[in-house]
């Protein structure tokens, strides 16, 4: 019980320093507003090379509902940066939008307006579970027109939610849930909200600079069209088909931000090849086939090795169909093969699946086949395999066992299995007689028969092998690197050169056909498993010629703060990843294209240059979000022309045109002149394959270099305690929940703490916690400063060792701050600084006790530099820290504090105390070993067991310092000629032992060799925490003197009335019976010995 009443009372102590955390927050937030902190015009006058300004953004979150924690965590990076750049003078901006174009909210407008008029309002929903329904599917002729007739997902109860209930989970009442019927009704909620929320969190945001996006807002939409408008006359806008993600519901491309599933997932293209059936066909084709053309049609990624079939495979337990092709053929294949097919030409109608019959796998088993570009085989069989794949492919596999690893084995299990031949039905007539086709030759390998050749290295004897994974990648590789030709009108040529010219020959000989699918599964965000389209498209042609190239080359200077070769790494894989990305679409929300009105700009395409859009939203929109409001300079919509979009953005002529005064026009340029480029741009890594990229296309093509982005900064997702974020787990947190729940510095101080890199970062409950703890703590300790400053009860005059060593950890900690911070690496700038500092700050208020407690000055410097080095992270605690420390002024503008001493002279002061620490730790060890020892010649008697005191007390100490003798000198010298500095290591202690025999006469003496040897396993191992430092001969200071100037706080320490030191060559006291350690290391030349006395009697 008492347990329980602890916990509960913790819990309302936590309660209430989070309550007292929040008061504090309110004043702090509300002094902000009023004084408009963080609202920043360009200067008037400024030069090009001294702008001292920080631009920092985030890529505008979509406005399908409130923000969440992981929202948070990439957003507090950038706004930890802007407190950050502020401190060192930096005029930093952070301006925010709202992103809402796309299909997402409209179709959730649309899906919630179809449930109110199928299940009423409030909508009655069934409470049982219900018969899965197909979709009906959006088809029109012209396949980017959207054609959506009323779709329903699945109605299973418990698996799919209707959007009134996904309202419901978003706090929305039921009697407004109507109202997000209408799309706009979107944008008019969830913007101002999410604002409030960046609010409470703190952010220091120019909420002025705030808009959202599509037609609703006049001026982003005549923005978007300027953009494109432009992209087109340079040629970067390009018409016609191309495969693509494609949404059967939406009637229209599915890209990434478009998916719940399978994002970043591309089409993969194949070959389909046409394995002809002889006739008679079997009775389980129908009568629809007759008199016509069927072939089982098998996706190939190797065309060239067609020369080579010995057969085709079927799954015997798949079920097939025979499906029209277009052009009076027939095609069997599996239905999901047929249905991307559908949408590539390859159906009588685009979109509609003709089947004539079903059958299974088994069926096909036996048919006699021609395959196309025979030279040995002119008619082969369908035979069984059992892992075909009827979902990846058509179902159907082309057989080529000279090049395939698969192919070898099966075949030969077949071949040397005769149950396996009768399980099946497979006539000996259909195998034995067909063996390996030499096709491609492959010199490195002497051998045109790559497969059996690898298999056999591989020793490969079942078709379930894990090695046939590496066999088939060999066997690919090897061909297509290395491979020549032998038959066909290539013969002898090499394979690399020739096999996308033998592709294309099937497909004019109408023996095959181009297919594509998803790589991965994909579904869109309508519910729908997507396929592959190839359809008519407008498109952006990434990945090719001079823009490939002036893109790869901004990205490579581009400043990547954080893991900087890792993100280098990732945009190169970008690069090497996007090729044409289509932009139009006919459903959703966003702006026409402007030369092509019947399409929409999609939703991707329209976020690459916007944050140019930040440098005037603010004089356009004044901070009314739709831009419906008055301009504050008087600038209508429809006044922004293309010519004055290129004169304010891209510097071109000035507008002479425009009915814009003048002075407008100028001060417009000037802001984006002034702001552009943004300095950072913080995003999650996941959208370095798109968004990222994307930005970096489109400001190569639109603006000139010096306003091309200067850097980016990504991270990876956010745990949640652990665990993976999730709505329907109940591991979720929105961010005002966070901040309502731990507090606005709380939640900003545990994300800080919960990760640096791209990998996931963990934000726990504990770590929110503890910064309630921390930072409620720290206001109470700088009150009481204040207070005891104010009553003059702090020391003052000189400094002391404990005071210079004080000083130097300070400026360590601004220098360790201002490192960490400055590549954006938060969480170890915080360990190394502020949070180190705290550790040393408790140390030094220790170790002072006994020399009159801590300096008034050092205790002042110490809550000034605090409250400074967690501004950025925790600001709403600092501005309070800086008030009780007797400031007005905001403690943003504060600059960052400064080392006092010279690197050299606070390095040298923790160098010296450094060494002192650990001669005090091996003084106490010394401590504790002698009085056993003195015990052990004392006793005649035997301790109780119970008793763990030692019946003995120090009286003296005698210190020795010792010099280094030759034989130590010697080695180190060896040491240090044999130390690298680049690796920081030192060969092995074979190779030292040799080198130092053959180099050092003290070696000779055998006596000494147990100390050399010993001395050696002692560098090496400081080598790895002290670098060169370990193997310095002497120190950079007097140990003597260092020991005067602390001998009170060693006094205290080690409960001694007396230490005595006696230097290098005295010969001192000399305590009877106490051994003194001959052997002193680089940096550890002591000896010491205890002079004890008995404290107590034990019978």
């Amino acid at each position: 019980m008492a347990d329980k009443k602890d916990e509960e009372n913790q819990g309302e102590e936590n309660t209430a320093k989070r309550d007292f955390l929040q008061a504090v927050e309110g004043e702090v937030q509300a002094r902000w507003e009023k004084e408009k902190a963080w609202e920043l015009d360009a200067l008037e006058e400024w030069s090009e090379d001294d702008k001292q300004k920080c631009m920092v953004c985030f890529p505008y979150p979509y406005m399908n509902g409130r923000l969440h924690l992981g929202h948070g965590f990439t957003i507090s990076k950038a706004d930890f940066f802007c407190g950050y750049q502020l401190h060192k003078g930096k005029r930093a901006l952070f301006p925010f939008a709202y992103h809402a174009t796309g299909m997402p909210i409209k179709a959730c407008a649309d899906k919630l307006a179809r449930e109110m008029e199928e299940f009423g309002t409030p909508p009655k929903f069934p409470e049982a579970p219900a018969q899965e329904e197909k979709k009906e599917k959006a088809v029109s002729a012209d396949p980017l027109k959207f054609g959506a007739k009323k779709s329903k997902e699945e109605a299973k109860f418990g698996s799919v939610k209707y959007q009134w209930k996904i309202m419901q989970q978003l706090g929305i009442p039921d009697e407004d849930i109507p109202k997000f019927a209408d799309a706009a009704y979107w944008l008019k909620f969830f913007p101002p909200r999410t604002q409030d929320d960046l609010r409470a969190m703190g952010c220091k945001i120019d909420h002025r600079r705030a808009f959202v996006t599509t037609d609703i807002n006049p001026y982003y939409d005549s923005f978007v069209s300027w953009q494109f408008n432009r992209l087109k006359e340079l040629g970067y806008c390009e018409f016609g088909p191309r495969y693509v993600i494609w949404s059967q519901s939406d009637g229209q491309a599915c890209l990434d931000h478009e998916r719940t599933e399978g994002e970043n997932v591309k089409p993969q293209e194949y070959t389909v090849v046409k394995l002809e059936v002889q006739e008679p066909y079997p009775e389980t084709f129908g009568p629809a086939v007759g008199g016509k053309k069927v072939s089982l049609v098998a996706a190939t990624l190797r065309p060239e090795t067609m020369y080579g079939q010995t057969n085709c495979w079927v799954l015997p337990e798949g079920e097939y169909g025979v499906y029209n092709i277009g052009n009076d053929e027939y095609g069997v294949c599996s239905a999901r093969a047929a249905e991307n097919m559908a949408y590539q030409g390859q159906s009588p109608e685009f979109g509609k699946v003709e089947c004539v019959a079903t059958v299974s796998g088994q069926d096909l088993v036996g048919l006699k086949l021609t395959p196309p570009n025979w030279v040995k085989y002119d008619t082969v069989y369908a035979l069984p395999m059992l892992t075909v794949l009827m979902d990846k492919g058509t179902g159907v596999v082309t057989s080529v066992p000279s090049d395939s690893p698969m192919d070898w084995r099966a075949l030969k299990d077949l071949k040397e299995k005769p149950a396996l031949r009768e399980k099946y039905g497979v006539k000996d007539e259909w195998v034995l007689p067909f063996d390996s086709v030499d096709i491609i030759e492959v010199p490195d390998m002497k051998t045109t028969r790559v497969a059996e050749k690898v298999c056999v290295d591989l020793k490969i004897n079942s078709q379930n092998d894990p090695n046939l994974a590496e066999a088939k990648d060999v066997c690919y590789k090897a061909g297509f690197n290395k491979g020549k030709m032998l038959v066909g009108s290539h013969a002898g040529r090499p394979v690399a050169e020739v096999k996308a010219k033998m592709a294309e020959e099937l497909v004019e000989q109408g023996l095959a056909f181009p297919y594509a699918e998803p790589a991965d599964r994909v579904v869109s965000r309508s519910g729908d498993v997507c396929v592959v389209a190839r359809a008519k498209q407008w498109y952006l042609p990434y990945g090719k010629g001079e823009w490939l190239e002036r893109t790869s080359a901004l990205l490579e200077k581009m400043r990547m703060y954080g893991a900087e070769a890792q993100t280098h790494q990732f945009f190169r894989e970008a690069l090497d990843w996007l090729g044409d990305w289509p932009f139009s679409r006919t459903y959703g929300l966003g702006t026409k294209i402007p030369w092509d009105e019947q399409y929409l700009v999609e939703s991707l395409s329209d976020s690459t240059v916007y944050m140019s859009y930040y440098g005037i939203a603010h004089l356009l929109q004044g901070g009314v979000l739709d831009g419906n409001g008055e301009s504050p300079v008087g600038v209508k919509a429809e006044q922004m022309t293309a010519a004055v979009w290129d004169y304010v953005l891209l510097g071109r002529d000035f507008p002479k045109d425009s009915d814009i005064p003048e002075a407008v026009l100028r001060r417009m340029r000037n802001e984006v002149e002034y702001w552009y480029p943004y300095d950072v741009r913080v995003s999650g890594k996941d959208l370095i394959k798109n968004h990222l990229t994307f930005a970096a296309y489109h400001h190569v093509a639109l603006f000139p270099e010096k306003h091309w982005p200067a850097g980016v900064r990504t991270n990876g997702f956010l745990l949640l305690n652990g665990k993976k974020m999730s709505k329907s787990a109940g591991n979720f947190l929105t961010l005002r929940e966070s901040t309502d729940k731990y507090s606005a510095d709380g939640t900003r101080l545990a994300l800080a703490e919960a990760g640096d890199s791209n990998g996931d970062s963990n934000f726990t409950h504990n770590t929110a916690n503890a910064a309630i703890l921390r930072l409620s703590n720290l206001l109470e300790l700088t009150k009481d400063f204040a207070d005891a400053k104010a009553s003059g009860g702090l020391r003052t005059g000189e400094y002391n060792f404990a005071d210079s060593v004080f000083a130097a950890h300070m400026d360590a900690a601004c220098v360790a701050t201002e490192k960490g911070y400055d590549n954006m690496d938060f969480r170890e700038g915080l360990v190394k600084g502020p949070f180190q500092l705290k550790l040393d700050h408790d140390s030094y208020v220790n170790s002072t006790k006994v020399l009159g407690g801590p300096h008034v000055a050092l205790e002042e410097r110490y809550f000034h530099v605090t409250a400074v080095l967690f501004s950025p992270i925790t600001p709403h605690v600092s501005q309070r820290m800086w008030e009780l420390l007797g400031h007005d002024e905001l403690v943003a503008r504060a600059p960052w504090p400064k080392p006092v001493l010279s690197e050299s002279e606070y390095l040298g002061y923790l160098t010296q105390d450094h060494w002192l620490q650990g001669v005090l730790t091996d003084m106490r060890k010394t401590r504790e070993y002698d009085i056993k020892t003195q015990y052990k010649k004392d006793g005649s008697f035997k301790l109780p067991e119970d008793y763990k005191g030692l019946p003995y007390a120090v009286s003296r100490v005698i210190v020795y310092i010792s010099e280094y003798p030759a034989w130590q000198q010697e080695v180190t010298a060896v040491l240090q000629n044999s130390y690298d500095a680049e690796s920081n290591t030192m060969p092995d202690m074979k190779a030292l032992s040799a080198r130092i025999r053959a180099e050092c006469p003290s070696a000779k003496n055998k006596k000494l060799m147990n100390n050399i040897m010993r001395l050696l396993k002692e560098c090496q191992k400081r080598i790895q925490t002290e670098g060169a430092e370990a193997l310095r001969v002497g120190l950079p200071f007097s140990e003597v003197d260092l020991f005067q100037k602390n001998m009170g706080f060693m006094k205290h320490t080690l409960e001694a009335p007396e230490i005595v030191v006696v230097p290098p060559g005295e010969a001192g006291p000399d305590p009877q019976g106490f051994p003194k350690r001959k052997l002193a290391s680089p940096g550890h030349p002591l000896d010491i010995a205890f002079i004890l006395k008995a404290t107590m009697d034990i019978p």
